[in-house]
């Protein structure tokens, strides 16, 4: 079971998987703080001073955080534009490494006997 384990846990791919994971919490972590600090500050300037963070409303006792669910959502909508961002970039750099035409090789000694022999060969004709 243990080298069943261990075949499985050192994969290529769960390997990736495990950095990925690692990148993207740190990459939100990133974009948290632009939102956070960045962002939400500037539409704030924009609608007169407003902190999004501090909307909410109250339904008896409950009070309604619906600021902190608008900065999520903006915060969300930022990591999503930007992957798709970066998708976009990989595939573009993905095609233009397929489009590089690719020389043939140069042809070996022996090709280059045979091809000399067939056409000795064929003047013979």
């Amino acid at each position: 079971m243990w080298k069943e384990f261990k075949a499985f846990a050192f994969k290529g791919n769960i390997l990736d998987l495990a950095i990925g994971v690692i990148i993207g919490g740190a990459f939100g972590k990133i974009v948290t703080s632009l939102v956070n600090d960045i962002i939400m500050p500037l539409f704030g300037v924009l609608l007169g001073g407003l902190d999004f963070t501090s909307l909410q409303f109250t339904v008896g006792e409950a009070a309604i955080m619906y600021g902190a669910f608008l900065q999520t959502v903006v915060d969300f909508l930022i990591i999503a534009y930007s992957i798709f961002l970066f998708i976009k970039m990989l595939t573009r750099v993905k095609r233009k490494e397929e489009k590089k035409p690719v020389a043939p090789p140069a042809p070996s000694n022996e090709e280059i006997l045979l091809t000399q022999i067939r056409d000795l060969l064929q003047e013979k004709r």
